[in-house]
């Protein structure tokens, strides 16, 4: 049941590999306990969006929403390997400029090999 796929998040990025399972596939799901909100400065986002030749966001704010992950730990999951990769390839590819740390890394891989998301 565990699909996998390429996928950019805008047309501009490069497409990744990805792994989930379908929610219409799984039956009952439960109400998730808790919600990771993943938020980026609007000076990160002004950055990206510059590195990408998109047009910067015309609002004040300071903080923008970037993700809403539900989740039943109260708790902070690993990035997704995926995740960290694009990220460290720089904001010109749709990543963040963070540098990849091994050891992150491989916490991370370690946690995603026995998990996948649910969408």
């Amino acid at each position: 049941m565990l699909r996998s796929g390429y996928e950019a998040r805008r047309a501009e990025e490069f497409a990744v590999l990805g792994r989930w399972f379908n929610a219409g596939e799984i039956g009952d799901i439960p109400k998730a306990g808790y919600l990771d909100l993943i938020l980026y400065s609007k000076e990160q986002i002004d950055s990206e969006n510059a590195a990408m030749n998109a047009p910067p966001v015309d609002e004040e704010y300071d903080y923008g929403i970037i993700s809403i992950k539900p989740q039943d730990v109260d708790y902070e999951l690993p990035m997704q390997p995926i995740t960290m990769m694009r990220n460290a390839m720089g904001e010109e590819y749709g990543g963040s400029g963070v540098k990849l740390d091994f050891d992150t890394y491989a916490k991370s891989v370690e946690f995603w090999q026995a998990n996948a998301i649910l969408r």
